[in-house]
């Protein structure tokens, strides 16, 4: 069984290690802010405070520096009036961590082998230790052994891969609020002010295996490439990418799960089940990724508290107690699974193809999108944020 006596734990989230600076919002970087579901967990205020609002996004063309589509950030939606913030992982990640006790998290700790124990699972970590818990939610990425477990293939890769950075301007960056967007040459990129002094921003293309290889773990190489495929573009934004500092350039491949998998897929299985990039891996190009995976923990939370509520009052046999409680807590799963079904279809499916047109460098497509979509795959941004998660509270 391994070296150690197994610990307990009633509801264990397996998560994979993650960069300490961004997540995956606004092509991978940072997020969006989704006042619905950071506000269900009580920290939308905190966040607000730290990073500006965005008003406005503007597509420009880098081959004629010609500006294709802008359109209001703030403008009404049907839940109410937008808003759009790029957030810092780090802030993100250290508001979450005010709000749950010290102690719950278990760092370092790589999830290695899932075993059945009765009404439980035994999750084996690789250094040696063994966990018994009633509910398992795996939150271990695209790369996740609960997914694989749950009968999930390995996420696809697309052909495109992504280089991140961020820039911190001591005495101000001087840019608007704005999401700026630049597409031609078959790369797309973008800058997004956090605040008035951090700007994150990103540029996604489609490397050839030879220059995958060369650009592979080589940031002076990545800064390179990426100032030669800029094109025309403002000096600001152009000076943004030269003050970051080289070894701030990160690069990885852009990989998703096919939309019917999660639509075929078990999601969950008796008291295990996945969220966040473990279940719907996607491509950036809609930046939901990170805000889907916020979705997915408001709308698990709800269900599984509900679940556990209904048990809390039955009482028998303490073999027929964990009985029930294991079978309210499989339909507390199969709830949640059915909730994130098609939006996480709807989210890899929009996002895949927004990123296929966006980076297109075919004639007719690069036509196409210059001339009539741009404005289009810029609402879909709008569009598929609109969505109400629900609240936390359980009647």
């Amino acid at each position: 069984m391994g070296k150690y006596k197994p610990k307990e734990a009633f509801v264990l989230m397996a998560t994979h290690s993650t960069r300490p600076m961004t997540t995956d919002i606004g092509q991978g970087g940072c997020a969006a802010l989704e006042d619905g579901a950071l506000d269900a967990v009580g920290i939308g205020d905190a966040l607000r405070e730290q990073h500006e609002r965005l008003l406005g996004n503007v597509a420009t063309s880098s081959e004629s520096g010609i500006q294709t589509a802008e359109m209001s950030l703030t403008a009404k939606g049907k839940l109410g009036d937008h808003e759009i913030r790029c957030v810092r992982r780090n802030l993100l990640l250290e508001a979450l961590l005010n709000e749950i006790p010290r102690g719950t998290i278990r760092y370092s700790s790589k999830v290695v082998a899932i075993e059945e124990s009765g009404f439980s699972k035994l999750v084996h970590l690789a250094d040696g230790t063994i966990i018994k818990t009633k509910v398992l939610v795996g939150c271990d990425g695209v790369n996740s052994v609960v997914a694989k477990w749950l009968g999930f293939k390995k996420a696809s890769d697309t052909g495109r891969s992504a280089i991140r950075g961020s820039a911190n301007f001591e005495n101000g960056h001087g840019l608007e609020p704005l999401f700026m967007q630049f597409f031609g040459h078959g790369v797309r990129y973008g800058a997004i002010p956090c605040d008035d002094r951090f700007v994150y921003w990103y540029f996604t293309f489609a490397p050839s295996p030879a220059q995958e290889k060369e650009l592979e773990g080589n940031p002076a190489k990545m800064r390179e490439y990426v100032m030669s495929k800029l094109g025309k573009v403002p000096e600001q934004v152009r000076n943004v990418i030269e003050s970051t500092e080289t070894n701030a350039f990160l690069s990885s491949p852009l990989r998703y799960r096919h939309p019917w998998e999660v639509l075929l897929g078990h999601i969950s299985k008796g008291n295990v089940c996945v969220a966040g990039d473990a279940l719907h891996p996607m491509t950036p190009d809609l930046g939901q990724g990170g805000c889907a995976a916020l979705e997915d923990g408001v709308v698990l939370a709800r269900c599984l508290g509900e679940a556990l509520l209904k048990s809390k009052g039955q009482k028998g046999e303490v073999r027929s107690e964990e009985k029930e409680e294991y079978m309210n807590i499989e339909m507390g799963l199969n709830k949640y699974a059915s909730e994130r079904r098609w939006r996480s279809f709807d989210l890899i499916a929009t996002a895949y193809v927004v990123g296929f047109i966006q980076e297109s460098d075919g004639k007719v497509i690069s036509f196409l999108r210059d001339k009539f979509l741009t404005p289009i795959l810029a609402g879909l941004l709008l569009k598929k944020a609109d969505f109400d998660c629900g609240k936390l509270s359980i009647p």
